[in-house]
């Protein structure tokens, strides 16, 4: 089925979206969430459009969530699907910061400084792990695959009045420079594996891809480029299909496709 759009006002969202979110015009829509009605799935596939940085944040792990009363933690993965000119990325810190330091940059905003920014070009993905600080610049769109969980802890918002939440970050923060190996450019990658982890897995489809994905576990099939069809069904840019048993027949350009781990 198609998972029907969820639209989230941000304050660094934008009002421009592209023509297929022409239901939210009008609104700051920072994400778009791709959820089942009445169903907690165990992935979240979301949609970003900033027209600003978003905060320097960080998510927990699993452990660290349930221990605060949550679900699960959050790990992501980041796929560029557009850029402006001079765009970025925080990913990780320049260099190793102690729980002290990150807490004092934090308050004083030199932590902005001290977040690696990276440029963003169409294409770039980056798995962002749990403990990872992290941030994203103006000027992005791009697809966000997650643990369906919110969890999020603020270090740094720019001034903005909304709450941070320096302790919580500060105890599930690793803020050193990020070295995952995960990472790379999908558009240039061939068909096959993208990204592994315990959560979920993450492929690049096209309808040259030989690989078959049969297996019982539903999959999540996110069109980037334009029109596909999935199984007989019809899917575009701004919509997510969830399928259940299994890709049988792909037919479009370049998509991405997840399954839960």
């Amino acid at each position: 089925m198609l998972l029907p759009p969820h639209y989230v006002e941000k304050p660094w969202g934008r009002t421009d979206l592209p023509a297929v979110f022409a239901e939210a015009a009008g609104r700051r829509i920072g994400e778009v969430w791709f959820e089942a009605p009445g169903k907690e799935l165990p992935l979240l596939i979301k949609w970003l459009f900033t027209s600003e940085k978003l905060s320097v944040q960080v998510h927990p792990n699993d452990r660290q969530a349930l221990a605060a009363g949550a679900r699960c933690g959050k790990e992501e993965c980041w796929f560029i699907v557009a850029a402006e000119p001079g765009a970025t990325v925080g990913i990780g810190t320049t260099r190793p910061l102690s729980a002290e330091e990150l807490r004092e940059t934090s308050l004083s905003g030199e932590i902005e400084g001290l977040i690696d920014w990276k440029p963003a070009k169409p294409g770039d993905y980056w798995f962002i792990p749990a403990g990872t600080v992290h941030a994203i610049g103006g000027g992005c769109r791009l697809v966000e695959i997650q643990q369906n969980s919110d969890m999020t802890y603020r270090l740094y918002d720019y001034g903005r009045p909304r709450p941070l939440h320096l302790e919580e970050g500060m105890a599930v923060s690793k803020p050193r420079p990020y070295a995952d190996r995960r990472r790379g450019n999908w558009l240039a990658a061939p068909d096959g594996a993208l990204v592994a982890c315990d959560h979920f897995r993450i492929w690049k489809v096209s309808e040259t891809t030989k690989e078959t994905h049969a297996a019982p576990a539903p999959l999540w099939l996110t069109p980037i480029l334009g029109e596909a069809e999935v199984n007989g069904v019809r899917v575009a840019v701004g919509t997510c299909a969830y399928v259940e048993g299994g890709l049988r027949s792909y037919k479009g350009p370049p998509a991405l496709l997840a399954r839960a781990a």
